[in-house]
């Protein structure tokens, strides 16, 4: 019955991909399947080879991990700008979702307590209107069935965009800008932070530092893309 509602509603209303722009077939959501079948994955071994490049030198994330290699110029690209410019919040549940189906051994074996989506500065998430990374975290806690908590972080800072900074000056960008609101709330747990793009975990890191120094068990990252940052600087 549901597969017969699709089938009605695509006649009249028909659906494309955010990818590639082409009609959708019923089986595929928002992406289609040859699209998503031409976005790398990242193996174990880049994953941690990523966790000791970006992360192990602070050691406030235990391990991290994401579902895709981002690729400048790429249909991920495409997608994930539908996504935080264009509104397209089913897009975020859709990438969470993908984010558990590509990896879910390892989202479980961390034993998750709390899922927080990186906060925006409450001006920028008014101008957009919407955080996307909340829609993925979204997507992911039907999965794991864990609650997204927003009421946790808070980005007291106003910066500019990371895009166009390098290394150096995006660790200095985020520096002192996340609040942890309700340390009791997180003392003793394991927190999973939510971004979309990972670059050079700045931001994952200062959030992650502020999480630890509140109390957190363990901090762990998830995104939907990883990106290397010495072949990529410009606009995520």
């Amino acid at each position: 019955m549901k597969s017969f509602f699709i089938t009605l509603s695509d006649f009249f209303l028909p659906r494309f991909c955010f990818g590639c722009e082409t009609k959708l077939d019923l089986r595929d959501k928002v992406v289609c399947t040859s699209c998503l079948q031409n976005i790398s994955q990242p193996t174990f071994e880049i994953l941690e080879e990523e966790h000791e490049n970006k992360f192990s030198a602070d050691g406030y994330i235990s391990f991290f991990t994401s579902a895709f290699i981002f690729e400048k110029e790429g249909v991920l690209q495409k997608i994930i700008h539908s996504l935080k410019y264009e509104n397209k919040s089913s897009l975020g549940i859709f990438l969470g979702d993908q984010l558990y189906e590509n990896r879910n051994t390892m989202l479980e074996e961390w034993l998750i307590d709390i899922i927080i989506p990186v906060p925006l500065f409450h001006l920028k998430k008014a101008e957009r209107g919407y955080n996307q990374s909340f829609y993925i975290a979204k997507g992911l806690s039907k999965r794991l069935m864990k609650k997204v908590h927003t009421g946790i972080m808070k980005r007291i800072v106003f910066t500019p965009s990371q895009t166009q900074l390098n290394a150096k000056e995006r660790k200095q960008n985020v520096t002192n800008v996340f609040r942890c609101k309700r340390p009791k709330s997180i003392k003793g747990k394991n927190i999973l932070l939510i971004d979309d793009v990972i670059t050079t975990g700045s931001t994952i890191n200062e959030c992650a530092e502020v999480l630890k120094h509140a109390g957190a068990a363990n901090v762990y990252a998830a995104s939907v893309a990883i990106a290397n940052p010495l072949h990529f600087f410009g606009d995520v």
